[in-house]
């Protein structure tokens, strides 16, 4: 038994030295140093965007947030002091 052992640790120690093994093997460890790598670099892409977005276009909704209930708040006492309201397009005659 022993030596059918060695017979069979003989044949996968040969088949593991093979140029077809190491080259899938070389070209599994590439693509995983690769896929590493385009992950850390989306997440820093989606960091930037993310923290840009809050910055710049997050503060924009809420003035623009804010004008509209201005505008409405304006439009409301127009009409309880009996005014027409104000149209901002112009209408046809």
């Amino acid at each position: 038994m022993a030596a059918k052992k060695s017979n069979n640790e003989g044949v996968l120690s040969r088949i593991s030295e093979s140029p077809i093994v190491y080259k899938g093997k070389r070209a599994a460890s590439d693509a995983g140093f690769v896929l590493k790598k385009l992950a850390k670099s989306t997440g820093k892409a989606a960091w930037i965007a993310g923290t840009t977005f809050l910055i710049l276009v997050v503060p924009l909704i809420i003035e623009m947030d804010r004008e509209a209930q201005l505008v409405e708040i304006e439009a409301q006492q127009a009409s309880l002091l009996g005014a027409p309201p104000a149209s901002s397009s112009p209408q046809l005659k």
